[in-house]
């Protein structure tokens, strides 16, 4: 199958994974392994993180708010600190390399994060990877978070294309279960180099 575009993941595929600094933090605090994710989930789309990433929040408001719903489940953590270590993840240069590679053969490139507004408006940790995609979506600014089948539809449309003709990658496989149902060939990041190998393959491109 020839496919026109491949649409990214950034915290975890093309940036370190904030899993593994969320799972540091939660070692360094002697708290259960995963605690802050099933809080997320438990607290579904009105709690705090998802509340966040749509942009319904700010940080300092966010913060206050997960503090109060991680003491309720049972530990205390500082959501402050919590994000302070996530936006030291940096980006993984093989992924960049391959985003290049990729845009370089004549298929397009999209980001599609899940993400927050810096306080105050500020440049966020993924400015300075704009220029490498076609189209860069972001959940904070178009108020829908993954796994919402209408923001897939959102960088479809933006990329003009089915979802049948893309190829999605990330890390987390509920994200993955929406791509899939609408169409679109999936990838699940565990290491760059295991996702890269099965990309390649999808287009026929050394990577």
């Amino acid at each position: 199958m020839s496919f026109r575009a491949v649409i990214f993941d950034l915290g975890g595929v093309v940036l370190d994974s904030p899993l593994h600094a969320i799972a540091a933090y939660e070692r360094e605090l002697g708290i259960p392994a995963g605690f802050v994710n099933r809080v997320v989930v438990e607290t579904g789309p009105a709690g705090a993180w998802s509340r966040l990433e749509r942009g319904e929040l700010s940080r300092r408001a966010f913060e206050a708010a997960f503090d109060a719903e991680c003491a309720s489940a049972g530990h205390t953590l500082s959501a402050a600190t919590m994000m302070e270590r996530i936006a030291r993840c940096g980006p993984r240069p093989r992924m960049l390399a391959a985003i290049r590679t990729i845009r370089g053969s004549g298929r397009a490139v999209a980001a599609l994060t899940n993400n927050w507004a810096n306080e105050g408006g500020g440049a966020s940790e993924t400015d300075a990877l704009r220029d490498l995609f076609d189209v860069f979506v972001e959940s904070s600014k178009v108020g829908l978070r993954k796994p919402d089948p209408r923001i897939y539809e959102h960088v479809c449309a933006a990329l003009a294309i089915p979802a049948r003709d893309a190829v999605f990658l990330d890390d987390i496989g509920s994200n993955l279960k929406t791509a899939r149902a609408l169409g679109m060939t999936t990838i699940k990041v565990d290491e760059p180099e295991q996702a890269l190998a099965q990309l390649s393959r999808h287009l026929d491109l050394a990577l």
